[in-house]
């Protein structure tokens, strides 16, 4: 998706750089559709729209549009180079793959701005010539980008910084709140979108989660982690948990006894990796995270049956609209795939 790549565009500010999107596939694949990859003039790239099998050919005809080719709409598949004998990969399907330049200054402009707003914005571009991106709905393929789910956690501590850079990875706006003035320093955690100084009780009643938001204390403070949990599970978080040992959790439960939606936390916080270091902590409590987001335990893809992804494929994207006549009457009519002569 598009904002998967942004922090690339914003740190290539300056230079040319070359979307490749995945605008239709027509059988299995592993990326979704919007899947996008940046790749700049000086060599640098980043993201993916098969997950491996055709980024190669998708980097040759990115390379083309920056050294002064025209954009085109290109369709790949990654069994095509194969020889006979030689086996497809699973990701068969056949991939059509919109490559232009990124957004012009007027529309980088306000995507930034929304983002760093939190706020959805709609960003569109047309799928022939002239190739034009626009804010707003309209013909051609358009990605509504909206702000990421909000991880909340009560504690500013070297587990919150490593829950900030995994939880930034992931898509999730961090937000660390600890009242205690040496503790709440945002030079600490660089992957967090806020550090605020307060008590978590009193900052999550001005900033109440949604039920697409999680809420984690990690603290050991029962100062502090008891009253965020509290107001946290009076509310809608789709997600309340707390670190720390059975026994630090069964003297919580006893603490807040009678608390309302007490039966929702999650304690201790995490699935069983088995690790014990800061960053496998985080990485356990994070994997919850995604799972309980996903109406998912957390077991192994070997051994379950279920969709490996939840979500539903499109996300925020919209597709073209169908035309009469095209296959099956669900997928568009695209334009024609530009010779490779022509860039």
């Amino acid at each position: 998706m598009l904002t998967e790549v942004w922090p690339f565009l914003a740190a290539h500010a300056g230079e040319r750089v070359v979307l490749a999107r995945l605008v239709r596939r027509d059988g299995p694949g592993s990326r979704p559709v919007g899947a996008t990859m940046a790749i700049a003039a000086g060599g640098a790239w980043t993201g993916s729209v098969s997950g491996g099998c055709v980024e190669g050919v998708v980097l040759d005809e990115a390379r083309a549009v920056l050294g002064g080719g025209e954009p085109r709409l290109v369709t790949v598949s990654p069994g095509e180079h194969l020889m006979p004998w030689e086996a497809a990969p699973a990701c068969d399907g056949v991939l059509h793959v919109l490559i232009v330049p990124a957004p012009p200054p007027a529309v980088h402009a306000a995507i930034g701005a929304a983002l760093a707003a939190d706020r959805p914005v709609t960003v569109g571009v047309e799928l022939a010539a002239p190739w034009t991106w626009r804010i707003g709905p309209g013909e051609g393929f358009t990605e509504t980008l909206r702000p990421g789910p909000r991880l909340v956690v009560a504690g500013a501590t070297d587990l919150a910084a490593s829950l900030a850079v995994l939880g930034r990875a992931a898509g999730r706006r961090v937000q660390i709140v600890d009242p205690r003035e040496s503790h709440a320093r945002p030079e600490m955690f660089p992957g967090a979108g806020a550090v605020v100084r307060a008590w978590p009780d009193t900052w999550l009643a001005a900033h109440p989660p949604s039920a697409a938001d999680a809420v984690v204390a990690i603290t050991h403070d029962p100062r502090i982690d008891d009253r965020a949990l509290r107001a946290a599970l009076d509310g809608a978080a789709g997600y309340v948990g707390a670190l720390g040992s059975r026994e630090t959790h069964r003297r919580r439960l006893a603490r807040l006894a009678g608390t309302p939606g007490l039966d929702r936390l999650a304690g201790p916080a995490g699935l069983d990796l088995g690790g014990g270091s800061i960053a496998e902590t985080a990485l356990s409590i994070l994997a919850e995270v995604v799972a309980a987001a996903n109406g998912r335990d957390g077991g192994r893809l070997s051994g379950g049956s279920a969709p490996i992804r939840a979500l539903p494929d499109s996300g925020g994207v919209e597709l073209p609209a169908a035309t009469p006549g095209s296959a099956g009457g669900a997928c568009p009519v695209l334009p024609p795939v530009p010779d490779a002569s022509d860039g």
